[in-house]
């Protein structure tokens, strides 16, 4: 999708997509308008059997979600991905911030058009605004990933949240009451912010989505250059996005969750090279004979 109406000519940001009961798909994403204002807008795929739905269609509904009084006009972005609830609404939550204290909005629909703010699923007091929060479930035994609205016995949730103030990637593993609409930490001395971080180099900006085929939880982050500006013109790209990560709780400590690269990346890799019946002695030197390589992997038994 490019910058192309006033609700968003400012620029296209972070959104989430949602499978619906009937099979289709709904993104929404935060738009900058022509006044710099944060909304949320809505789009459906152009062509539903692309596999890679590369064109989008922006409802006529645009902007579907306005900032809410008391909410700063450009502090509200980045909307999650939807859950759906026993009473058969949709819910979103989407970042923000009350002064300096980092909150996730929840707010409740029927149809991704018409919105009610429902409460604040949780915040934390002096880490600023909060963007690109994601909400998911994970099984508290295996690693199985959960779709995005499983709630229940042995269903912990993860609460994450990018610092606009560090730009660092923050979460929590906790529980969802949805009665009251909260998250609930595991532990209060390691809420969001206090605690864990997915990743301690640079990292931020991320997002999950469940992969139903091979029943996972694929994690995406984003990695900022130090490139000028003229730099990424120059090349023609900016910025990076990491490799997905499978993600799981970690049942063993129960106080956070495991990462590792998607089992696919080892597709990649070419010309293997066994070596068996070696004898490493401590400080010796041994050399291995294989093809000139970007990157090598060894792995040793």
């Amino acid at each position: 999708m490019v910058p192309d109406h006033w609700y968003d000519i400012n620029g296209v940001w972070t959104g989430s997509a949602t499978f619906l009961a009937d099979g289709s798909i709904a993104m929404l994403y935060t738009g900058s308008t022509n006044e710099s204002v944060q909304v949320q807008n809505l789009a459906f795929p152009e062509n539903a059997s692309d596999p890679l739905l590369q064109k989008w269609v922006k409802s006529e509904a645009n902007p579907v979600l306005v900032p809410p009084e008391g909410i700063g006009l450009k502090d509200f972005r980045d909307p999650t991905t939807g859950w759906i609830g026993e009473d058969g609404a949709w819910r979103i939550t989407i970042g923000s911030k009350l002064e300096m204290t980092g909150v996730a909005l929840i707010f409740k629909t029927e149809d991704f058009v018409k919105y009610e703010e429902e409460n604040i699923l949780h915040s934390v007091n002096d880490t600023g605004m909060w963007e690109c929060v994601d909400f998911y479930p994970v099984a508290a035994s295996g690693v199985s990933g959960l779709d995005t609205s499983a709630i229940g016995v042995g269903v912990k949730h993860v609460l994450k949240a990018s610092f606009d103030d560090d730009k660092h990637d923050y979460y929590a593993i906790g529980t969802y009451n949805a009665t009251s609409q909260k998250f609930i930490p595991d532990d209060p001395e390691m809420d969001v912010g206090l605690g864990l971080r997915y990743d301690y180099g640079k990292y931020y900006a991320s997002k999950t989505f469940y992969d139903q085929q091979k029943e996972r939880r694929i994690l995406w982050g984003w990695v900022g250059e130090t490139d000028s500006e003229q730099d990424d013109l120059r090349k023609g790209w900016a910025s990076l996005q990491t490799i997905p990560r499978h993600i799981w709780f970690d049942n063993k400590t129960t106080t956070n969750i495991i990462q590792w690269p998607v089992e696919e990346i080892d597709e990649l890799r070419s010309a293997p090279l066994v070596v068996e019946n070696l004898l490493l002695q401590p400080g010796s030197v041994v050399e291995v004979n294989t093809t000139e390589a970007a990157q090598v992997r060894a792995l040793i038994e």
